[in-house]
C-alpha cells in the first residue's frame, strides 16, 4: 500500500496551508503589493476562516484513514506533527502581533514537546499510550481560543461593534483560552499518569 494515500494527502495539504495562514494573518509581504484600506479589517477574519478550515481537515484525514483502512506509518508521523505545527504557528504569530502573552504560548508549546517526548520513550519501551478525551477536548478548546484571539482585536470588533459587544468578545476569548490552558495541563498530567510505569523504570538497556 502506498504510504501517501488520500488521508496523507489531506494531511500534507494541511501542512502546506500553514504558510498561507501566516501570510494572511501577519500580512508580511513586499511593500509594492497593494494593501487596500479594507484589508486590515478583513484579514483577521480571513485568517480565522483559513485556520478553522485547516484545523477541521484533521477530522477528514482521520476519517479517510479509518474508513478506507489506510492507516500508515507515515500518517501516524505526519498527522500529529501537522496539528502541532498549525497550533504552534498560530500561537507564535499571535505573540508577534501582541495579541497573546508569550507565557501562554510557552505553556501550550511546552506541553506538546513534553508529550511528544513521552510518547517516543513509551514506544521505545514497547508501550503505546492511547489518546484520551482530555487531549481531544484540549485540541477543540485550543482551536476555538485561537480563532477567538485572531478576531478579538480586529477593527470589526473594536470599531464596528459597540463597546458592550466588544467587551463580551474580549472576555469570551480569554475565558476560552483559560479553559484551553487548564485542559492542556490536565491532558499532560493524564499522559504522565498513564506513563508512570515507564517514567519509574525499569528501562530497556541499550
Amino acid at each position: 500500500m502506498s504510504q501517501v494515500n488520500w488521508a496523507n494527502r489531506v494531511t500534507l495539504i494541511r501542512v502546506m496551508f500553514i504558510p498561507v495562514f501566516l501570510v494572511v494573518l501577519l500580512g508580511e509581504w513586499p511593500h509594492f503589493v497593494p494593501n487596500p484600506a479594507w484589508w486590515s479589517a478583513a484579514k483577521p477574519w480571513l485568517a480565522a476562516i483559513i485556520f478553522a478550515a485547516v484545523a477541521a481537515t484533521d477530522a477528514v484525514d482521520g476519517y479517510l484513514a479509518r474508513s478506507r483502512n489506510q492507516v500508515t506509518t507515515f500518517g501516524k508521523f505526519i498527522d500529529p506533527l501537522a496539528d502541532k505545527l498549525l497550533v504552534t504557528a498560530a500561537l507564535v504569530a499571535l505573540v508577534d502581533l501582541g495579541s497573546l502573552p508569550s507565557w501562554i504560548a510557552l505553556v501550550i508549546i511546552s506541553r506538546e514537546l513534553i508529550v511528544s517526548g513521552l510518547r517516543m520513550v513509551a514506544i521505545a519501551e514497547g508501550k503505546v499510550i492511547a489518546a484520551s478525551w482530555y487531549g481531544k477536548i484540549k485540541t477543540i478548546l485550543q482551536i476555538v481560543a485561537i480563532v477567538a484571539f485572531i478576531v478579538k482585536d480586529s477593527p470589526v470588533v473594536t470599531d464596528v461593534l459597540g463597546s458592550t459587544a466588544a467587551s463580551a468578545v474580549q472576555w469570551g476569548a480569554w475565558m476560552v483560552m483559560a479553559a484551553a490552558i487548564i485542559a492542556t495541563v490536565l491532558s499532560m498530567a493524564d499522559y504522565f499518569y498513564h506513563a508512570r510505569d515507564i517514567l519509574t523504570g525499569p528501562w530497556t538497556r541499550r
